[in-house]
């Protein structure tokens, strides 16, 4: 994942596409650039194919060569600010480097460039650019300025914290209110994580949380009571607390904003 920081100074962070989902893209793309080609020599020699001499038709067929594989992809590109079909099937869309939609100048850029890297050279140039660039970006997105971003990703459901149940009772009277909320993000980033990591680590750093939690927490829990139950507890009580504390507070709103509406209308 990289960051772009805008001129407001926020950090955005944006997804660049792998290298796989950039080739799948551009195959479609490819795929049906060659058989609209195919349709279009298919189309002109039936009908003006015998009525031409071999230099214009030479001259016609590296126009409708240009047109299709230079102008066809330039066009749609600046059209769709960095769209395709095969990025529209793969959820990605180019972009330039400060992550703003791309323009003509970039779109013809990369067209252009394509013509030598991927139709001329078979893509074996784009293939080693993009293999060993961060982005994957092939020599067309280097010198345009511009890569290819994930728009569209399967987002995965986030773990929730579960309530030991032999520390409900001693959770609901604990006193968890001094609890930093810098901390509390860290425990709920481990619980999130905690499934991916190794034994060792997941040991360790569930006692380090543990510790450093214990000195906000009161009383201390029950012996025995193991580090990540611990922080299971802590976690899961605090999203209680804060559910029933914002529900209160969003009753309380609604009901002054029905006041509001009602007077002095009526009674």
């Amino acid at each position: 994942m990289s960051a772009v920081i805008t001129g407001e100074a926020v950090v955005l962070e944006l997804r660049p596409a792998g290298f796989g989902a950039r080739f799948l893209s551009a195959l479609i793309d490819i795929v049906l650039q060659l058989v609209i080609l195919f349709l279009v020599f298919l189309a002109f020699a039936g009908t003006l194919g015998g009525a031409l001499d071999a230099a214009l038709a030479r001259t016609v067929v590296i126009v409708a060569l240009l047109l299709i594989l230079v102008g066809l992809p330039v066009t749609v590109e600046t059209l769709t600010r960095g769209k395709s079909l095969g990025r529209l099937v793969m959820g990605l869309r180019i972009v330039r480097d400060d992550g703003g939609s791309i323009r003509f100048r970039h779109a013809f850029i990369r067209g252009m460039v394509a013509v030598l890297e991927i139709y001329l050279l078979g893509g074996a140039l784009a293939f080693v650019v993009a293999i060993f660039n961060e982005r994957s970006k092939r020599v067309g997105d280097i010198l345009a300025g511009t890569y290819s971003m994930r728009e569209r990703y399967i987002r995965q459901a986030r773990r929730l914290a579960t309530m030991p149940p032999h520390l409900q009772q001693w959770a609901a009277l604990a006193d968890m209110a001094r609890l930093p909320d810098s901390l509390a993000r860290r425990l709920s980033t481990f619980n999130a994580q905690a499934p991916r990591m190794t034994v060792t680590a997941r040991s360790t750093l569930a006692v380090e949380l543990a510790n450093e939690a214990s000195t906000y927490v009161s009383p201390v829990p029950p012996a025995g009571t193991s580090p990540e139950d611990f922080l299971q507890a802590v976690i899961a009580q605090r999203r209680e607390r804060d559910f029933v504390r914002l529900s209160a507070q969003r009753e309380r709103l609604d009901a002054a904003s029905e006041r509001l509406h009602r007077l002095p209308f009526t009674r």
